[in-house]
C-alpha cells in the first residue's frame, strides 16, 4: 500500500509541475501579444529574456516521468498518463518557443509605422491562450468533454489565420512599403495557430489516456 500511496504522491506532483508550467507558457503568449499590440520594445525584450524558467522545468518534468516508469512499472491507465504527461511536456516547451517566436516578430514590428489596427491576432491571442489552459485542466481532471471543445476550437484559430492573411495580402499589394511588417503580423498569426495545435495534441493525449481511444486519424475526426 505504502508503495501504491507513494506513486500516486509523485503523480500528483508531476501534474502540479506540468500545471505550473503550463502557466508560465500561457503567461508567455499573453506578454508576448501584449508587446506586439502595445509596441514596447523594453517589454519585449523581457519577454525575449525569459525562457529560462520553461527550459528548467522541462527538464525536471521529463525526469519525474522517466523515475515513475523506472521505478513502478505503471500499467493501465497510469502508464497512459505518464506517458501523456511526456508529450504534453514537450507540447509546453514548444509553446514557450512560439512565444519567443512571437516577441521576436513583435520587436521588428515596432520598428515600423503600424499597418493596421490590431483585432484578429490578440482575438486569436486569447483564444490559444484559453485552448492552452482548457486542455491542461481536462488532463488534471481527466474531462475528455472539456478535452473535445478544445478540439473544435482548433477550427476558429484556422479561419482566424486565414482572414488575416487574406487582409494583409491587401495592404501589401496597395502599399510596398508595408510588406515587412505584414508580413511579421502573418508570421505571428501562424505561430498562434500553431500554439492552439499544441493545444489540440494536448487534448488528444487526454482523450487517449482516459479512454485508450486515439482520435488522431479517426475518419470524421479532428485531424
Amino acid at each position: 500500500m505504502e508503495r501504491v500511496r507513494h506513486f500516486q504522491e509523485e503523480l500528483e506532483a508531476l501534474q502540479s509541475r506540468l500545471l505550473e508550467m503550463g502557466g508560465l507558457a500561457e503567461e508567455r503568449v499573453r506578454a508576448s501579444v501584449q508587446g506586439l499590440v502595445v509596441r514596447d520594445t523594453a517589454f519585449i525584450d523581457k519577454v525575449l529574456r525569459g525562457d529560462e524558467p520553461i527550459n528548467e522545468l522541462h527538464i525536471e518534468i521529463d525526469n519525474r516521468c522517466f523515475m515513475l516508469l523506472a521505478l513502478h512499472q505503471p500499467m493501465a491507465t497510469d502508464l497512459r498518463a505518464i506517458v501523456a504527461a511526456v508529450k504534453i511536456n514537450t507540447d509546453l516547451e514548444r509553446v514557450g518557443d512560439l512565444a519567443v517566436n512571437i516577441a521576436e516578430a513583435a520587436r521588428r514590428y515596432a520598428s515600423h509605422p503600424p499597418v493596421k489596427k490590431l483585432i484578429d491576432i490578440p482575438q486569436m491571442g486569447d483564444i490559444a491562450q484559453g485552448m492552452l489552459r482548457d486542455a491542461l485542466d481536462s488532463f488534471v481532471r481527466r474531462d475528455t468533454v472539456l478535452a473535445q471543445q478544445v478540439l473544435n476550437q482548433d477550427d476558429i484559430l484556422d479561419a482566424l489565420k486565414t482572414q488575416v492573411f487574406r487582409e494583409l495580402l491587401t495592404y501589401m499589394l496597395h502599399d510596398p512599403t508595408t510588406v515587412e511588417p505584414a508580413l511579421d503580423l502573418i508570421l505571428v498569426s501562424r505561430h498562434l495557430e500553431r500554439i492552439g495545435d499544441h493545444a489540440t495534441n494536448i487534448a488528444e493525449d487526454v482523450i487517449f489516456m482516459v479512454s485508450a481511444l486515439d482520435v488522431r486519424h479517426q475518419p470524421g475526426q479532428h485531424q
